[in-house]
């Protein structure tokens, strides 16, 4: 009996594999086969080695170790026989990989078999080293490889181009190799070689850039050709799929004609005529002709420019957009994104079909559809988009709602054209989904309200009639919360009414009756209750004749357990109670916040972190030090390690300002006796913070100054001279008024220079060197700024190896030409003097700023200095 025509030991084992009802059965079936195989292989038994081959892969496929007949694969790839060696070869191929060291054992054998006169067992031999070919492999077997690219029968060709494809992986040096008998490949008449020949060329192209050029010039034009004699070729039976001729190989040749015309005019010029063919005569109604078609409209938008092909691939991914089929739809808006960097106008004109997309049902299609909504968006079509994307917002899916609110709101504030159009469209999404709105972008929305001043009263009198009608919306509340609190006498006074408003009649009882409902709802979490009370505080200012409603409010929530809400209940209270003459102080409007540093706080405009190297402590101006241990933070910072800078991220930025969430380490900072420690300044151009030291005069002076007008820097020159680093005791009535104001004070008057435009600075001084700044500008380019640096040695040593370097924020350019020289005398006997080009992004919102780090080297030894340069003109 032959045992390898006879299947029925392997046939009772897979079905007495399939009858095992628990795991513990199927191991015991596995182990008792396992070890009659084990006992066949010790003793050599050469007639039911392929049986017992066999039932390792099935064991090898059940996931049971099966190491053990490894060697059995190597006897049967070394017998002569076709049948010993096809089964050696399929369980070498599923019982190792290329990280088993025996399979060193095979390199010889796989040779032989290469070599083999019988091109079945060639094929063999080709199909396994092309499944399991390690690189010492690959070395050792290349020559055969590349000599059977030239064997007589194509499916060896084939198979040998495949092997090739796995060893030019493996070992991309050895692909100049095959450089020219791939390209032989590309003749080929049969579609099984051609294709596999044109997968090992692009193969070559990745790894290779001198197989790129070869094909690029040797032949581009010949793949046109076979791709052109595809297109028209007769009907074929062994290569139609749906009425097109072999699409597989048009694929292929298609992706490959897109590696050649990448970057190459001429091979794009080259193919232009027969894309166009592809493109106008593939029919669509087929799933193999919209493939073809994808992969053209892919190539066409890879290739160099060529306006016209561009807009018909456009107008088919347009048609494609209108396709039943989901994969179609989603692959079309995937490739129009990519189109829109290249040709925007075009894709423009399908707007209402992706507009249309943008509700379909299927959720990946919507989510796409919406992404590239965003990126279709520009000045001219704002409004429209904007418009049916929020009546879409009505009607859209609760779950697709918060990804749909966050690219309106992006829209609306990038491409907003007027403050008026941007406070509408934001409180439509705001009465719709403010539930889905983020926490930056209603800030945002609170820092335009605040800077349209000619708007306040109509923004309020707008609030006032969304909030009646969608209470629920948690985020809508809270702005118009702040709104009412801020503006309420605006709202009860018909203040600044437009021509598009209609009619409105508040009294002073109905604008507290809305944020006394807000507090009162049981869905209102403790941000909004914590606004509500700061709301009704300054609502008892502004309508004394509702004070002892209000008051009778807070006196409810001083029994409230949340601590917050006590706290500040008691504290409101006390002031409506006995505060009477600072109240109106307390409580008056927010002051204007700026619009560019809020932007560029929440786009992350600062560099963050700069390290520094061991060694002295920075030696910053104005007497600033701090040790190198510390990080060197924002650039527009100055910090001190003995007390924590507060975070000036954008979500953190209002919390000040809407009175939400204080840390009571700020609460007490006006009870005890401040002392100074020079350097805790918060630069913020915004001057919203808690400075370390008050005089008593600016405490005395807190509320009859806030009109005034003063830069953040002349606050920093003070804070940080000499003369601020002393401990000042406050009185204890500008305490109590620092309490509740929680350290909002106004910035220190300061004289201003009447001095040259753009006097010279000491930008740097230390005990060993100086650093002085001469300005001059551009004609006509005042946002470029020339700095003329000189370097003065201060010491009896010469300077050596010296180097200046320089860091500033994201807004500005900075450009260094070299030094004069890298020697600075002793004694101040000639300075070094290096220019600095400045282009400032923000010219006249945000004044220049630098680090800068110097290094040089004094009888040997390596000194660094750094420091930051924040006393620049204003105007520069």
């Amino acid at each position: 009996m032959n045992p390898f025509s006879s299947g029925t030991r392997l046939r009772d084992m897979i079905r007495a594999i399939r009858a095992c009802k628990t795991a513990a059965e199927e191991r015991a079936v596995v182990r008792k086969e396992c070890a009659a195989i084990r006992t066949a292989i010790s003793e050599n038994d050469q007639d039911y080695r392929h049986r017992n081959l066999a039932k390792l892969m099935f064991i090898h496929m059940l996931g049971y170790p099966t190491h053990f007949g490894q060697m059995e694969c190597l006897k049967s790839i070394a017998s002569p026989g076709f049948p010993d060696k096809r089964i050696g070869y399929l369980g070498l191929m599923l019982l190792l990989d290329e990280r088993q060291e025996v399979l060193m054992l095979v390199t010889n054998s796989i040779k032989q078999d290469l070599n083999h006169t019988n091109q079945y067992i060639v094929g063999l031999a080709l199909c396994a080293l092309g499944n399991i070919c390690s690189a010492e492999m690959a070395r050792d077997l290349a020559p055969e490889v590349e000599r059977l690219l030239q064997f007589r029968d194509p499916n060896i060709r084939k198979k040998a181009a495949l092997c090739t494809i796995r060893i030019i992986r493996k070992v991309p040096d050895l692909a100049e190799n095959f450089i020219n008998p791939a390209a032989s490949l590309l003749k080929e008449k049969h579609h099984g070689v051609l294709l596999t020949g044109v997968q090992l060329c692009m193969d070559l192209c990745k790894v290779s850039a001198e197989a790129l050029e070869y094909f690029r010039k040797k032949c581009t034009e010949g793949l046109v050709k076979v791709l052109k004699d595809l297109v028209n070729s007769p009907y074929a039976p062994e290569y139609d799929i749906s009425g097109i001729a072999d699409p597989f190989l048009h694929i292929r040749l298609l992706k490959f004609l897109r590696v050649l015309g990448q970057e190459d005019v001429d091979a794009s010029d080259c193919m232009n005529d027969i894309l166009a063919q592809v493109a106008t005569k593939t029919e669509s109604n087929k799933n193999a002709g919209n493939a073809i078609l994808y992969e053209c409209v892919a190539t066409i938008m890879s290739i160099e420019d060529n306006g016209g092909l561009r807009v018909l691939a456009i107008n088919i991914l347009g048609r494609f957009l209108s396709n039943r089929d989901n994969n179609i739809r989603y692959v079309a808006l995937n490739m129009l994104m990519r189109a829109v960097t290249v040709d925007s106008q075009a894709v423009q004109r399908h707007r209402a079909t992706i507009l249309e997309r943008v509700k379909d049902s299927d959720p990946s299609i919507r989510k796409r559809a919406l992404e590239l909504v965003y990126l279709l968006v520009n000045e001219s079509n704002v409004k429209p988009l904007t418009k049916e994307l929020i009546e879409y917002l009505e009607v859209s899916e609760p779950e697709f709602r918060g990804d749909l609110t966050a690219k309106i709101c992006s829209i609306v504030e990038k491409f907003s054209p007027e403050k008026i159009w941007y406070i509408d469209q934001m409180l439509k999404v705001l009465s719709e989904a403010g539930n889905h709105v983020r926490d930056e972008v209603w800030h945002a929305l609170i820092v335009v309200i605040t800077n349209a001043s000619n708007l306040h009263g109509y923004t309020v009198r707008s609030l006032y009639r969304v909030v009646q009608k969608a209470s629920d919306q948690e985020i809508l509340v809270r702005v118009a919360v702040w709104c009412i609190g801020e503006y309420g006498d605006l709202l009860v006074n018909n203040t600044g009414v437009l021509e598009i408003e209609e009619p409105l009649t508040v009294t002073a009882s109905d604008a507290v009756d809305v944020v006394e409902t807000a507090i009162k709802r049981h869905s209102s979490d403790l941000t909004s209750r914590a606004m509500c009370l700061v709301a009704l505080l300054k609502l008892s200012s502004r309508f004394p004749s509702c004070s002892q409603r209000i008051n009778h409010i807070f006196i409810q929530y001083k029994g409230s357990l949340v601590l917050e809400l006590q706290q500040r209940a008691l504290e409101f209270s006390s002031i409506v109670d006995k505060h009477q003459n600072i109240r109106s102080a307390l409580v008056e409007r927010m002051p204007v916040l700026d619009e560019a540093t809020y932007s560029g706080r929440r786009a992350g405009s600062v560099p963050a972190v700069v390290s520094t190297s061991q060694g002295s402590p920075l030696n910053l101006p104005n007497g600033v030090a701090i040790p190198t241990s510390v990080p060197l933070v924002d650039l527009l910072d100055l910090t001190s390690d003995d007390v924590p800078v507060p975070s000036s991220s954008g979500g953190e930025f209002l919390q000040d300002l809407l009175g939400v969430d204080l840390s009571p380490a700020s609460l007490q900072s006006g009870l005890n006796q401040a002392q100074i420690s020079g350097t805790d300044v918060l630069l913020d151009l915004l001057s919203i913070g808690t400075p370390p030291a008050q005089s008593s005069s600016s405490i005395h002076d807190m509320l009859s100054s806030s009109q005034e007008n003063n830069s953040s820097i002349n606050v920093l020159e003070q804070l940080s001279s000499p003369s601020a680093s002393s401990a000042v005791s406050t009185p204890p009535g500008s305490s109590s008024m620092m309490d509740l104001l929680d350290g909002f004070a106004p910035n220190p008057s300061k004289p201003e220079n009447n001095g040259p435009a753009y006097p010279s600075i000491v930008a740097f001084e230390s005990s060993s060197l100086k650093v002085t700044f001469n300005f001059s500008k551009q004609p006509g380019n005042p946002q470029t700024t020339v700095i003329e640096a000189n370097f003065l040695n201060k010491t009896s040593n010469a300077y050596t190896d010296f180097i200046f370097q320089a860091a500033v924020p994201k807004f500005l350019q900075l450009h260094l030409d070299p030094a004069s020289s890298n020697t600075l005398p002793a004694s101040g006997n000639g300075p070094i003097s290096q220019n600095l080009r400045i282009t400032n992004s923000q010219h006249g919102k945000k004044s220049l700023v630098m680090r800068i780090r110097i290094g040089y080297k004094m009888n040997g030894k390596d000194s660094l200095e750094e420091g930051q340069v924040n006393n620049f003109p204003r105007d520069l």
